[in-house]
């Protein structure tokens, strides 16, 4: 339910818990894992009153009073997931013992083990739904540095779009940095997309550093260290007003 009491979507509701975005959670409600009151839910129509009791995988859900909303550095070599079969280490293990421990605050927006720079990490359903939507189109900014100089007349293509194995990937904007670094500004969400794009056009990527997401950015902030992020914050990544 919301604030006011008013019964709300079920996926809202999940997505409000801490269990992700409200088009993952929907998979949730689809593969049969909710029940409310005792009966099985895969009606995403389905709308939540306060005395409901939901529970999923046999854990009774109830939503979060605090909204959490954390900007972090990520650095190379960590992985975003709670938990990896391989044992690498995650970003959850660069916070603090009693944020660790809320399993309701999720990444919105993950970076690749290699790569590094900001990430967002929340309980709040909304937010995650917002950054993670592709309707949002909240740009996000990477410094690549390249193994050989960047040819300029690539800069058309990376604006025109590439085909990798995940769809047509465009830059909206490309700058050269130095003889072997440019910036990209993406508003696209696709699997290890810089990499592939570059790839494609035969170069090989030494690291990849995400500088800003919207308007937000901070260059304060040090490999594996973070920070609580406000409305403030929130208003320049919505709004792509830079610092």
């Amino acid at each position: 339910m919301s604030s006011s009491g008013n019964p709300i979507r079920i996926n809202r509701f999940l997505a409000d818990c801490g269990l992700g975005s409200r088009r993952s959670c929907e998979e949730i409600i689809i593969g049969g894992r909710v029940t409310i009151n005792g009966d099985v839910c895969i009606s995403l129509s389905t709308k939540i009153k306060e005395d409901d009791e939901v529970i999923v995988d046999g854990k009774r859900l109830t939503p979060h009073k605090e909204t959490i909303n954390i900007l972090l550095y990520k650095p190379p070599e960590y992985i975003c997931s709670r938990n990896d079969p391989e044992n690498r280490p995650t970003v959850f293990e660069l916070l603090p013992k009693h944020l660790k421990q809320q399993r309701n605050i999720h990444y919105a927006g993950r970076l690749d083990f290699k790569s590094e720079g900001l990430i967002i990490l929340t309980n709040s359903g909304d937010l995650s739904q917002k950054l993670s939507h592709p309707n949002s189109k909240v740009d996000k900014e990477y410094l690549v540095s390249l193994t050989k100089p960047f040819n300029m007349d690539d800069k058309d293509r990376l604006l025109e779009g590439i085909e990798i194995p995940s769809g047509l990937a465009k830059a909206i904007n490309v700058e050269k940095v130095s003889k072997r670094s440019i910036a990209i500004t993406l508003n696209q969400g696709l699997n290890r997309q810089i990499r592939h794009m570059m790839t494609a056009l035969n170069y090989r990527v030494s690291r990849l550093v995400r500088v800003r997401i919207g308007g937000l950015t901070d260059i304060a902030l040090e490999p594996g260290s973070w920070r609580f992020i406000g409305r403030k914050d929130l208003y320049k990544i919505f709004n792509q007003a830079k610092d």
